[in-house]
């Protein structure tokens, strides 16, 4: 796998290798070994999947506080989405500064988002199949949410503001 390390401190982009012909491909999406040399011994507990049926779908900002904080690995498996990672760790010098990447199931692109990051993406095509992998459980009690078009954050989306679909919980969901 090649690991590029993104334009704020933590984030990395994951480029696996992928050997295809004429019957399709294979790769490895995650390898522990591999993972803890180039980027950080994790444990992952818990993976997720999310289908979203239509372009326009936003979910996010979102987060968990404390020691219920996740660092994930996020992937698209059908379809593409623009994947946004924000940083809001306390004292960070890249506090409310952002990453940007598109995964898709052409590119096969993976995130690595670390513990002190909210996450959100925007769907760019209807019916997209989005993984990822967690080190901490969900826990209700614990998560956050900041607007997906906070003005401190300012989150250029490959989306027009009409286009966005939110849940009621992320459109009523604080600004930074």
């Amino acid at each position: 796998m090649n690991y590029i390390k993104a334009n704020i401190e933590g984030p990395v982009i994951i480029e696996p290798k992928v050997f295809g012909d004429e019957r399709g491909y294979f790769f490895e999406s995650f390898r522990a070994d591999e993972f803890a040399a180039n980027v950080a011994p994790v444990d992952f507990v818990q993976d997720n999947e999310s289908w979203s049926a239509k372009r326009g779908v936003l979910r996010g900002l979102h987060f968990q506080k404390g020691d219920r904080a996740q660092a994930k690995i996020v992937r698209v498996v059908k379809g593409s989405v623009q994947d946004v990672a924000v940083d809001i760790r306390e004292g960070s010098p890249t506090w409310g500064r952002y990453v940007s990447v598109v995964l898709s199931a052409d590119n096969k692109r993976m995130l690595y988002i670390p513990r002190g990051f909210a996450h959100g993406f925007a769907v760019l095509e209807d019916d997209t199949v989005f993984q990822y992998k967690c080190d901490n459980y969900y826990a209700p009690e614990a998560e956050g949410a900041i607007r997906w078009d906070d003005p401190v954050i300012g989150v250029d989306w490959m989306l027009d503001p009409d286009e966005i679909i939110l849940s009621a919980k992320d459109a009523a969901a604080p600004y930074l």
